[in-house]
Parts: C-alpha cells; structure tokens; sequence
C-alpha cells in the first residue's frame, strides 16, 4: 500500500519562499528592463557607416548589425525591437559614432532619419569623372546622374545648354541625403552656383558686359591654365587683352579640350580643326571646357590690370610673361632648351637603367 508524503511549510517558510521568487523575478525584470535603457547598447571603437538599400526587415538587420560588429547578440535586438514595436526600417544612410540604446538606434533607422553624406565635386575635372565621383557616393548611378545633368526640360528651368552644363558643377562640399534623386542634387549644385556666382558677381557681369556663360568659359581655360592660383589674375587679364584687341586666344587647354586628354601638346594638335580650338578660332570657345574654381571665376571677372599679351611656360610650373612678341620668343627658347635638357637626362638616365 502506498503513502502518500506531504511536505509542510511552516508559515515563515512560505514567506521566505514566496521572497525569494518576487526577489528573482524581480532581478530578471531589473536586468531587462536595464539592457533595454542602455545607453551602451550599441557601441563602437570607430565610426561605422550603415546603409540600408531598401526598407529592411528585422532579421536582415540584426544580421547585418552583427556582421558590422555593433551588436553581440541577435537575440537581444530582436527582443528590444519587439518591446518597442519596430519590425521594418527605412532605406538610407546610418552614421553610429556614438554609444546608443536599443530606443535611439531603433527608433532612428524605424524613422528614417537619416545622416547625411559628404559629396565634394573637386575642380578642373572632366563631366564623366565628376558624374562617377558624384554616383560612388550617393544611391543613384552613374547614368542616373548623366541622364539628369541632360534632361533638357531641367536644364531649360535654369537656361543652360548641355555645353555649358560642365562649367556649373560647381566645387564645393555638399551635405546631402544619400537617397537624394539625381536630379534632385543637380538642382543643389545650380542654386549653389546661383547663389556664389550669378548673386555675388552681377554687379561686376553688368559691366563687363559679359554673361555668365562667358566669364565660366574663360574661368574654366584659366582652371587648367594656371598650376599657381597666385597666377591666376594674371592669366586672366593676359586673355582679356587678346579678347579686346581680337587676336587669338590661343590657349593651350582649349586643344586639350579638342583633341580629348589633358597631356603636352604636339605641332600637330594646334591642326586640330575643332570648334574649341582657340588657335584656329577667334574668341572664347563655345562653352566651358572644365568646371572652374570660385578664385578662376573671380579672376575673370576681376583681372589684373598690365599689357601682357604673351605667356610661356617655366621651370618651376608657373609662367613668363611679356608685352612684345620678341620678347616672347626669347623666353619661349629659354624654355625650349630647359625640355631638351631634361629630355636628354631622361633618355641618358633609362640607358643607365639598360645597363647601356
């Protein structure tokens, strides 16, 4: 026959029992409650970017916090996500360089709000280097970008040919929205120019009497012209004068622009029979070849005053100028001769690497 056995509490058993469990209920509770409000909860040693190419779901993110090492546990974000309610989070750019709990981090990428990005469109570079730079660091492509810098309804809206689209991608550094459309950032990068060229230099444009398509063409032949930005008024004010007496420009970068490639110039290049060549045509070229600086534009609108019609390369990567053609040549030989010395250290150096 069996028996049954019966364990009996004594009151103050009960009571220490029922302490205990409240006691550790309580310390799980504290312990969640803590990891939730975590100021730590996601922790860096340096900056990590995060971008989100599309609205992400829960796993895709935890999976990718854990790849990027902001988190240890999967398990731990999914439950905080949970308590807060957030399940989808949106496309966009994420900066963490500061400790954050589960509410901030979550509730920011649920949010959308976004860290914008730094794109510096550098000066005297070409369209396709410009637009590639410009795509590599927001969310569109390439051709996204090419397509809006051409839609001619666009550039209609602000009275620009195609041709003198590469003379407004103005230099500078722009805080944008990594989802930011194409055309959206064109249009930034125009009011931009707006605002530090057209409102600045209108006075100045009035009486020189030139527009702005004009002054951005001679300011893009100066970017590529002058390696010295001390130079640059000087340069300006030497082709001003060849533009008011009606000679030639004859700038080299304008056969650069023609011929293709920005490289020392051969005889045959100035042959070239290209609109832009400034030897076989008079006047500016028929658009910006380059997107100038804002100290190339100031220096065509503000050139320096002197006769210099002539200029020549030097040495020391600046140039000679002169007032008399005569003048000219001599300081032209001088540099001549300065080519064919270092062309003969050159070959006389690679025969010594020969072994010749």
């Amino acid at each position: 026959m069996n028996k049954k056995r019966f364990i009996l509490f004594s009151g103050d058993e009960f009571i220490f029992g029922m302490l205990v469990l409240l006691a550790t209920i309580f310390f799980i509770a504290e312990s969640r409650w803590s990891r939730l409000y975590n100021s730590q909860a996601i922790s860096t040693d340096k900056p990590v970017q995060i971008y989100l190419e599309e609205s992400t779901q829960l796993d895709d993110l935890a999976q990718l916090l854990v790849d990027s090492s902001l988190i240890e546990s999967e398990e731990e974000l999914k439950w905080a996500a949970n308590i807060f309610g957030w399940k989808i989070f949106q496309k966009g750019h994420y900066l963490v360089d500061e400790p954050l709990s589960y509410e901030a981090f979550l509730s920011k990428l649920a949010r959308g709000m976004q860290d914008p990005v730094s794109v510096t469109i550098l000066p005297g570079r070409s369209k396709a280097d410009i637009v590639a730079r410009v795509a590599n660091k927001l969310k569109f492509d390439s051709l996204a970008f090419h397509q809006a810098i051409e839609d001619s309804v666009l550039l209609a809206q602000y009275n620009l040919d195609q041709k003198d689209v590469i003379g407004r991608l103005f230099p500078n550094t722009y805080s944008v929205y990594w989802t930011t459309s194409p055309q959206s950032f064109f249009e930034r990068i125009l009011k931009e120019f707006n605002k530090a060229v057209v409102e600045s230099y209108q006075k100045q444009l009035e009486e020189l009497d030139r527009s702005v398509d004009e002054i951005v063409t001679l300011a893009s032949i100066i970017e590529w012209e002058a390696r010295n930005s001390e130079e640059k008024r000087s340069i300006s004010g030497l082709y001003w004068n060849r533009l008011n007496r009606g000679m030639r420009l004859q700038a080299d970068p304008t056969v650069n622009f023609a011929v293709g490639e920005r490289r020392r110039l051969l005889y045959e290049d100035y042959q070239v029979d290209h609109p832009y060549n400034t030897y076989l045509y008079r006047g500016l070229p028929p658009g910006p070849i380059t997107n100038p600086d804002l100290a190339s534009i100031r220096a065509a609108v503000y050139p320096e005053d002197h006769e210099f019609l002539y200029m020549v390369a030097t040495p020391n990567g600046e140039h000679a100028f002169s007032k008399t053609f005569e003048e000219h040549k001599r300081k032209s030989a001088k540099w001549r001769e300065w080519l064919q010395e270092q062309y003969r250290i050159k070959r006389m150096n690679e025969r010594k690497q020969n072994g010749n």
